[in-house]
């Protein structure tokens, strides 16, 4: 079944991507949530039109995304957590806790598109993850976990 996605799907699309789901994915999640649309032949004309009439405006987009992944890479993130023996944390640092420090520091960005690699981290140490400001533009983004001051 070939659907358009109305929205960004993790590890399915982007917006405006005409995509391949199997039936029951796209039938029974995909379009009763709103996230996706039948791609029939009047709709790809219709989104055809679409992307070229966006297309210039879609520059500006990326050079806004460039400009804030710019100044992300700038910013120095220390996370501070609870530490147990032997640099073991009181529970986890995750992508909420990064979105939450990064927006301290002003630069908002939302949890859905921060993926820290390795998942949640357990431990005091330097970590990478990738924030994806657009679909064109994604930082790898370099923090630390440090122990909490008693």
């Amino acid at each position: 079944m070939e659907i358009i996605l109305k929205q960004d799907v993790q590890d399915l699309g982007f917006k405006d991507d005409i995509v391949t789901v199997k039936n029951g994915y796209g039938r029974n999640y995909l379009i009763p949530q709103g996230l996706a649309a039948l791609a029939t032949p009047s709709a790809k004309k219709v989104l055809a039109e679409n992307l070229r009439q966006r297309a210039h405006k879609e520059k500006k987009v990326i050079d806004e995304a460039n400009q804030k992944a710019t100044a992300i890479k700038g910013l120095e993130i220390r996370i501070p957590a609870k530490v147990g023996a032997g640099d073991k944390l009181f529970g986890s640092v995750n992508n909420i806790d990064l979105a939450a420090a990064l927006e301290k520091a002003g630069q908002a960005v939302d949890r859905k598109f921060i993926a820290i690699k390795g998942g949640t981290i357990k431990r005091v140490g330097p970590y990478n993850a990738q924030i994806r400001l657009h679909r064109e533009v994604i930082v790898d983004f370099p923090f630390e976990v440090i122990a909490e001051a008693k």
